[in-house]
């Protein structure tokens, strides 16, 4: 196998392995930010809101599970700007959404997994 080869094939690993994290990636925000359609309206509502309706503990869960969106960034090489400006969502989303009544509704609005999921995209896309 030529050298040539050889470094074609790990080009496509690389943007097969990208495109796989990104799969998984918006999965998870679907799954926590737009899995549910609420009828009659086109608005949409996942996991995040519905679990965070918990007290103390729904929010926690939803956070933990919102780091998940963020390590995957950090596997796929993010800038540390770009990390902290993802912590910063999910700050955002964990702190907001912790308020009683007020957070639930925060929670379905905001949609901090799909926000990150979009950096995350704008950066695999400028290429690092």
């Amino acid at each position: 196998m030529s050298q040539e080869t050889l470094e074609a094939e790990a080009v496509e690993a690389l943007v097969g392995g990208e495109r796989a994290a990104l799969k998984r990636m918006d999965l998870v925000s679907t799954l926590l930010d737009d899995a549910i359609r609420i009828p009659g309206t086109d608005f949409r509502i996942g996991l995040d809101p519905i679990v965070g309706a918990l007290p103390v503990a729904g929010d926690s869960v939803m956070s933990l599970v919102s780091l998940y969106v963020v390590l995957e960034a950090v596997n796929l090489g993010a800038s540390t700007t770009l990390v902290a400006r993802m912590l910063l969502n999910v700050a955002i989303d964990a702190t907001i959404g912790s308020i009683p009544l007020l957070g639930t509704v925060f929670d379905a609005v905001w949609k901090a997994n799909r926000r990150n999921v979009r950096l995350v995209e704008r950066h695999v896309d400028v290429g690092g």
